[in-house]
């Protein structure tokens, strides 16, 4: 079962003082269980955004330590800066990562207001965590800014959820919501206008602007019935957006939140404002990220960008990811550390040891002493370089001269080729794993009948894990030889020896990981199950072997 793990992502009303970030910062980090990916802090705005994750309980205990000490470090009276704020800790949103609902981290925001209202903080909950739907809208909630607050906390209708319904003139206000992933996304322009930047922000973001009778920007403002105004909606759905000028860098840039990348993807943002700025005589030079951004937009802008050149997407996620950087000038003004940027990375390694090291190190370590990496690790490297060499067919096929009608279908093959040799790098890993923990079980004491219990059911669930990942292996090698077969059938002339090397290797990892889930097999009371499924495996490879081997046979000798 998945271990619930939520993200928060507070902004505070400080980006020029160091001393000042840094105590909310230590703040965050002293919760045991929660990890601080990311302190974004931005003079001009004079904001800091910081994210960080943990279990559901540490992320309420951290986002209250870091209200109440955001109160008592920064004095909204001093505020100034670009963004729209009205608090120390100005918003505070709970995101669901895994294994945890949205209604689930609504209650926590609700939480986390409670108790910073009871530090004497006014508090208005929003989005999914809203009380009444005109709080939905983190916009609505904070309309009016820090000044306003002394009329709006008054106001019937905003009096706030938690806390005195006067101002407290030092941290003002906060926003605390529960939202899906949003992105704070900038894209720079070759303009110092404001102006200009918010009428892009006005075409681009889903409200839109203000409808007016005749000239649309003095011309009087259309209104309903009830005498609300009328709005003239933006091209994109789930975006939020402004206009702003940046002293330091000297640019104007469009301000957006994306609020739900399944609808609005970075790439798409960027593309939209690239087109409504040059039709309004400006040209964008570049974007940045704010805060961090979930590894899957930028590998599906990566994607989009090789697809609109209609070169393969079946590549490595690092080059996926050096496209995304690239085509949208995300290092326009800073450089771009995939490392310290994208949440995934940051949480853990991309790679396991085995996978992230070195083809020398690799071999050095199955030479060595140590049991593992053994045959279980080397079986599934084998499958590894066949699913690679099925990719790397079609890859060459997809950029072929001549051959472009067809680069989609080639592109296809290939990234199932790059799917399948990521999955059984990583199983390389996995197998080693598997066979220390039955190491690690065979260890447990035994001196007592409790103890012996505790020991043999510890070395049983060991050893279905060992026996289940080499049948994980073959299960993905078997499954390369549907991208190795199209290859040796459809591929380059050049290449068909390739797709061949492929099948053999593809038909070792399977012939390796069988070996080693018989050999594991014979310490379990019923192993028959596991073994038929194996033998039916090694069935299948042999089959696809032969089939690929005897096309590869054909194409060398031209018939």
């Amino acid at each position: 079962m998945t271990q619930p793990l939520v993200e928060c992502v507070p902004n505070f009303s400080e980006g020029r003082d160091p001393a000042v970030i840094a105590r909310i910062t230590d703040a965050i980090d002293a919760v045991d269980g929660v990890t601080l990916l990311d302190v974004d802090p931005g003079e001009s705005t004079n904001r800091t955004v910081v994210t960080f994750v943990g279990p559901p309980d540490a992320v309420v205990e951290a986002a209250v330590g870091a209200g109440i000490t955001a109160a008592e470090s920064i004095d909204m009276r001093s505020h100034h800066g670009e963004h729209p704020r009205f608090g120390a800790m100005d918003v505070c949103p709970l995101v669901p990562v895994a294994g945890i609902t949205m209604d689930e981290v609504a209650d926590l925001a609700r939480e986390v207001g409670r108790r910073l209202g009871e530090a004497g903080i006014s508090v208005y909950l929003y989005e999914h965590a809203a009380s009444a739907p005109h709080r939905r809208n983190l916009a609505d909630v904070r309309a009016g800014e820090y000044e306003g607050l002394p009329d709006k906390l008054q106001d019937p209708q905003w009096r706030p959820d938690y806390g005195p319904t006067t101002r407290n003139d030092r941290a003002g206000a906060t926003a605390v919501g529960a939202r899906g992933f949003l992105i704070a996304y900038n894209v720079n322009l070759n303009t110092t206008s404001t102006r200009r930047a918010n009428a892009v922000a006005f075409d681009v973001r889903e409200r839109g602007r203000i409808r007016r009778d005749g000239d649309p920007l003095t011309g009087p403002i259309v209104r309903d019935r009830d005498g609300y105004p009328e709005w003239v909606p933006g091209s994109l759905q789930a975006v939020k957006a402004i206009g702003w000028y940046l002293e330091e860098y000297g640019i104007a840039q469009i301000s957006m939140n994306l609020t739900d990348i399944s609808v609005t993807p970075i790439h798409t943002a960027f593309d939209e404002v690239c087109d409504k700025a040059a039709a309004r005589g400006m040209r964008v030079t570049g974007s940045e990220i704010v805060g961090m951004v979930p590894l899957r937009a930028l590998l599906d802008a990566g994607r989009h960008y090789l697809r609109k050149q209609h070169r393969s997407t079946g590549v490595p996620d690092e080059h996926l990811i050096h496209v995304a950087v690239r085509s949208l000038g995300l290092d326009d003004l800073a450089p771009f550390d995939p490392d310290e940027k994208i949440i995934e990375y940051r949480l853990g390694p991309r790679h396991g040891p085995l996978a992230a090291g070195t083809v020398a190190g690799f071999v050095t370590a199955t030479a060595s002493e140590a049991p593992a990496p053994g045959g279980g690790a080397s079986a599934a490297l084998a499958g590894a370089l066949g699913a690679a060499l099925g990719a790397m067919v079609a890859n060459v096929a997809a950029h072929k001269r001549g051959w472009d009608d067809r680069w989609e279908e080639f592109s296809d093959w290939a990234e199932r080729g790059t799917a399948l040799h990521g999955r059984l790098l990583a199983l390389a890993d996995d197998d080693t794993a598997a066979f220390d923990a039955v190491l690690a079980a065979h260890r447990l004491p035994a001196g007592t009948p409790d103890e012996e219990r505790a020991r043999a059911g510890a070395i049983e669930r060991a050893t279905l894990g060992a026996i289940e990942t080499p049948l994980a292996v073959m299960e993905a090698a078997l499954e390369a030889f549907e991208v190795l077969t199209a290859m040796a059938a459809e591929g380059t002339e050049s290449s068909v020896s390739d797709a061949g090397v492929g099948a053999l290797l593809a038909r070792s990892a399977v012939r390796g990981a069988g070996l080693n889930v018989r050999i594991n097999a014979a310490g379990l009371a019923d192993p028959g199950a596991l073994l038929d499924r194996a033998e039916a495996l090694e069935a299948g490879a042999a089959r696809a072997e032969a089939e690929v081997l005897a096309i590869v046979e054909r194409r060398i000798a031209g018939s």
